[in-house]
């Protein structure tokens, strides 16, 4: 888990759960997988696109170096089945992409048998706790100073088309996805400055569709508290071949999308800045 903490008194923070390639060795039915498979669902190159922009603004962010096929960061420990950790009392294929991934989004598989129990508690202490430890703490750090609300980006990347198993089966999506858990996780002031925000910076950008957004948001946006989360997920063929999973040769590419993002989340720390909190 890596997470940088500039000084900046703006209380705006960006999560990166996905990016993480690193497998645990305990993990030994995802050792052996050929590359196409095993970072079919990775988040690949978010961190890679972001942390330029993150550095310059100097916006504070946390990331993971796990794979979420072994723990997803996006989900609770409690997402899982009996074909993920042995006797557990949820039925088989309940949660196929859950905390322990099963399947990818192309249906390719991932576990022959489920772990024991003592790994999955383990696989929790290891990649989970540090991660979501360090977004508590980050909230703890800027309530202290009596801030009246904290804002939260939490980064991901989507594929270019729905498969089978999204809700969009086939369906092209737009550039940026912005999602709110349907309203829930975010002040409608913040979900709005975000689109706002990416769609100046030259994005095509959706809304709640085809995601709503995740467990990061479930778990920390609560506007009452004063605590706003907002997913945002990116097309990957923007940047990278999907089939091969490399970034794109074209380095001005590349550099153009790092550049649309500092002027994304420019846009949205000028705007914090000037009051929304």
């Amino acid at each position: 888990m890596n997470s940088t903490q500039p000084q900046n008194p703006v209380p705006f923070f960006v999560t990166i759960p996905h990016s993480g390639e690193k497998v645990p060795e305990e993990c030994s039915w995802l050792k052996a997988l050929p590359e196409e498979i095993l970072m079919c669902d990775v988040d690949r190159f978010v961190d890679r696109l972001y942390e330029p922009a993150l550095g310059m603004l100097k916006i504070s962010s946390i990331k993971t170096e796990w794979h979420r096929y072994a723990a997803d960061l996006n989900r609770i420990p409690e997402d899982v089945d009996a074909a993920s950790v042995q006797e557990h009392l949820n039925a088989a294929g309940l949660h196929n992409r859950g905390f322990h991934w099963q399947i990818t989004t192309k249906k390719q598989a991932l576990m022959k048998s489920p772990m024991p129990l003592e790994l999955h508690e383990k696989l929790i202490k290891l990649i989970y706790e540090p991660f979501h430890e360090s977004i508590r703490n980050q909230y703890r750090m800027f309530n202290s100073s009596s801030l009246k609300s904290v804002f939260q980006l939490d980064a991901h990347s989507m594929p270019s088309l729905g498969t089978s198993e999204h809700r969009d089966p086939g369906q092209q999506r737009a550039e940026i996805v912005v999602s709110d858990c349907k309203g829930l996780s975010s002040c409608p002031q913040f979900v709005d400055l975000v689109i706002a925000a990416y769609a100046k910076a030259g994005f095509k950008v959706g809304y709640n569709w085809p995601y709503f957004g995740g467990r990061v948001s479930e778990q920390y946006g609560d506007p009452k508290r004063g605590q706003h989360v907002v997913q945002v997920e990116m097309n990957r063929a923007l940047y990278m071949n999907e089939e091969t999973k490399k970034l794109l040769p074209d380095s001005s590419a590349i550099q153009q999308i790092q550049e649309k993002l500092q002027k994304a989340l420019a846009y949205i720390q000028d705007h914090l800045i000037l009051g929304l909190n």
